[in-house]
């Protein structure tokens, strides 16, 4: 087919490259759009653009319809964290058309080589806040709204062009209301007394900065060692803190603090709310609001965010005490299932899902090339 690479930076360009994916996956029961509006602030006004760079492509046809989209993004503190030399790519969405997929990626190596760079890797984001990683399994699944959905050729072309599997990372189902033994519980209790441990209100970690400090603290600490992973700026926690913790709910979160107020560990669940984005279409008004509140009321799953310890609390068995702490307000509740983030597949704190009943959900892939 006949089509033209162009970069983008107009704010009439960013709308139309944010609102691509929803005429791509039009027909698609599974899709789930983010919100337009957050979606251009992120690649607009995102805090992490303090120190990464950005650049916008689009595939345009012969009748100026948008074919193809990608982001370049140029991450220096993932570079000097990892001591690598790559350029991401993200946003990543096309047409089936390996010579469209190829071209707009060829944007972003382009842009790598002359920055001095040796490998493109992606999809990724400025950082794991975003949503990265090409489905390659449970396409029949619909994803929590932070992850990213595809259509199976995704990875079928970047395979073609010369991509590797860089990480492979598996979501799972699990049965969120089956309760919780007692034998579990007093184990737990005996951890907490053992350890001196105590479970945090979720109030006190939205009003006191010393938690919320300490929380994120422990969040960069506890994902230092995961690919892609670096550490969240002042201005990144930030925002995350005022977009994020008012939203906690108490039967959902359970923060793990030691005798000096510092967090030992932290389990963070949100209500599934991928149905109400769906009805939303991307716009929060004049209807997208209401569905959005009212699922956020009334779920029968959640979504497991954000799983971790402390470095000096791993391989200590306190995560058992976030998960039985979650378990036990559910088993009360109307939640039956639980979906879990993206967890590298060779991580062992995987295990810890055997004494549920589960099964597999979605798997994906972030790839890399040399360039």
């Amino acid at each position: 087919m006949n089509f033209a690479i162009k970069e983008i930076s107009t704010s009439k360009e960013i709308k139309e490259f944010v609102k691509f994916p929803h005429k791509l996956y039009k027909s698609s029961k599974q899709y789930v759009p983010v919100l337009d509006s957050d979606e251009i602030r992120v690649l607009t006004n995102s805090p992490s653009l303090e120190y990464a760079k950005i650049k916008l492509w689009v595939a345009v046809a012969s009748n100026g319809e948008i074919v193809g989209r990608v982001a370049g993004i140029y991450n220096p503190r993932s570079n000097e964290y990892h001591n690598q030399k790559r350029i991401r790519f993200g946003w990543f969405d096309h047409i089936d058309s390996r010579e469209v997929a190829g071209a707009l990626l060829e944007c972003v190596e382009e842009w790598g080589r002359e920055i001095g760079m040796e490998q493109i890797h992606g999809p990724l984001g400025f950082n794991t806040w975003n949503r990265q990683g090409t489905l390659t399994e449970g396409f029949e699944n619909t994803p929590p709204v932070n992850c990213l959905y595809n259509y199976p050729y995704y990875s079928q072309i970047l395979e073609e062009l010369g991509f590797e599997k860089q990480v492979e990372w598996i979501q799972i189902k699990l049965r969120a209301d089956g309760g919780v033994p007692d034998k579990i519980k007093r184990i737990n209790q005996l951890l907490l007394e053992k350890h001196k441990l105590r479970i945090l209100d979720v109030e006190e970690l939205k009003r006191d900065p010393k938690f919320l400090n300490n929380f994120f603290k422990s969040y960069n600490q506890s994902f230092r060692d995961i690919d892609n992973f670096i550490p969240l700026t002042e201005s990144e926690v930030r925002k995350i803190a005022k977009d994020y913790i008012p939203k906690l709910r108490k039967e959902l979160t359970c923060i793990i603090v030691d005798q000096q107020d510092n967090i030992a560990a932290f389990g963070v669940c949100f209500p599934n709310l991928s149905k109400s984005f769906q009805k939303a279409g991307g716009k929060l008004f004049p209807f997208g609001i209401f569905h959005i509140l009212r699922e956020f009321r009334n779920y029968d799953t959640i979504d497991l965010m954000i799983l971790g310890a402390a470095p000096e609390w791993q391989n200590k068995g306190i995560s058992s005490i976030y998960h039985t702490f979650i378990a036990t307000n559910l088993e009360r509740g109307t939640i039956k299932y639980a979906i879990t983030n993206p967890q590298a597949e060779d991580n062992s704190a995987y295990k810890v899902w055997d004494r549920y009943g589960y099964e597999p959900y979605m798997r994906r892939k972030c790839f890399i090339k040399d360039i």
